[in-house]
């Protein structure tokens, strides 16, 4: 079975952050903070033993990744 992977994004139309898995279109969750969104996202992460991609907002590196958590390890 393939791993999810959640990631984290500004949409530039309003400015929210929005959660969504890889490989669909369709927005789980918007947030007014990347804060807020990366800690929903890191429970859905840990409780689906997925992973977390969380994508820059600014600067020349725009749109590219600035933080991953990596799935659990369940013991």
């Amino acid at each position: 079975m393939a791993t999810k992977v959640y990631h984290v994004s500004k949409r530039e139309k309003d400015g929210k952050w929005q959660v969504f898995i890889q490989g669909s279109d369709k927005v789980i969750k918007l947030f007014d903070t990347r804060k807020e969104a990366e800690e929903y996202c890191k429970e859905m992460a840990k409780n689906q033993d997925a992973t977390l991609l969380v994508h820059k907002s600014k600067g020349e590196n725009k749109g590219k990744i600035d933080k991953a958590v990596h799935k659990s390890t369940k013991k």
